[in-house]
């Protein structure tokens, strides 16, 4: 057997997640794929999954193995793709994308599937967390993410302009004094949300008309949560001033449920990006998936308001 042919074994026998179904799948023994997997260990010296019967899990090892082993696949079968006539071929294979829960659900969810609607042949697989998730070593091929990534190695195409939002109720701002400046959101309740355990949470400003005057103040509440929807749940029903996004937002500050508070000042960039690995051979099916998001994208959020208008 060849690394390749290896390679693709172990590709299903990670997605079947148990030697018994990896038999079925490849209609083969219990015994014969037990084999395989032993021999496969033995040429590279390492453990690459403790195993039963019954159920599969990959060490560390393994989950390298896995994730940089679709990478080698998917560029060979793009460039045999590219041999022949791309034309008259549809897009196909696996589509791994990585996304923040709340827009992973808003929107990369819909329009992935939509996607995978009209590309039949494309299998969808969306992964929601918290925080960004290293593509290689979790095998993704995409992410859509806030910012630009540190990584020179990774490829980051725009998606979706947006910026923070300071707002509140309407019932919560009539009884608050009038905000002029960031340094007072020290004084007021504000909604928080927790991703680690910093005692203050860090809200940054830039001024709308001169973007390089940036304040930055340290906010606390009574009201927090790691969960976005759930801090804007608590701003609609009145408990305090919070900092979301545009994207997040819009449609309660257009129908008043919110309204915009500070607007002589803006919070600072939040751009969404897709982020891709950097590959002589980058499949058809991402590059498809990514332009179709930038195209789709602009119908599901509106632009910025002038006032928060990217500068």
């Amino acid at each position: 057997m060849s690394a390749l042919d290896d390679l693709a074994f172990f590709q299903t026998l990670a997605r079947a997640g148990s030697l018994t179904t990896t038999a079925r799948e490849l209609g083969l023994s219990l015994s014969a794929v037990s084999k395989r997997l032993k021999q496969l260990e033995a040429r590279l010296g390492v453990e690459l999954a403790a195993r039963t019967t019954r159920r599969l899990t990959l060490t560390a090892e393994g989950e390298r193995y896995l994730s940089r082993g679709a990478l080698i696949l998917d560029e060979l079968g793009e460039l045999e793709n590219s041999l022949t006539d791309t034309h008259r071929q549809g897009l196909s294979g696996r589509l791994r994308v990585n996304a923040t829960f709340g827009f992973g659900r808003r929107h990369i969810a819909p329009l992935l599937s939509k996607f995978c609607e009209a590309h039949a042949e494309v299998e969808g697989w969306l992964e929601l967390t918290n925080f960004p998730m290293n593509l290689s070593d979790h095998g993704f091929d995409v992410g859509i993410r806030i910012g630009e990534p540190p990584d020179s190695r990774l490829i980051a195409k725009p998606i979706l302009p947006n910026r923070r939002v300071l707002c509140a109720a309407p019932a919560y701002i009539a009884q608050m004094p009038a905000l002029t400046t960031p340094a007072e959101l020290s004084r007021q309740t504000c909604l928080l949300i927790r991703e680690n355990d910093t005692d203050f949470p860090l809200w940054r400003f830039e001024r709308c008309d001169d973007p390089e005057h940036v304040q930055s103040v340290k906010v606390s509440g009574r009201l927090a949560s790691n969960d976005g929807e759930v801090i804007t749940r608590m701003a609609l029903d009145g408990h305090g001033v919070m900092l979301r996004s545009w994207w997040d937002v819009n449609e309660h500050l257009a129908s008043g449920a919110l309204q915009p508070l500070l607007t002589q000042w803006q919070g600072v960039r939040a751009d969404f990006y897709a982020v891709f690995e950097q590959r002589r051979h980058v499949p058809a099916r991402l590059r498809a998936f990514i332009d179709y998001v930038q195209r789709e994208i602009t119908g599901r959020v509106p632009p910025l308001p002038a006032v928060q208008r990217l500068r």
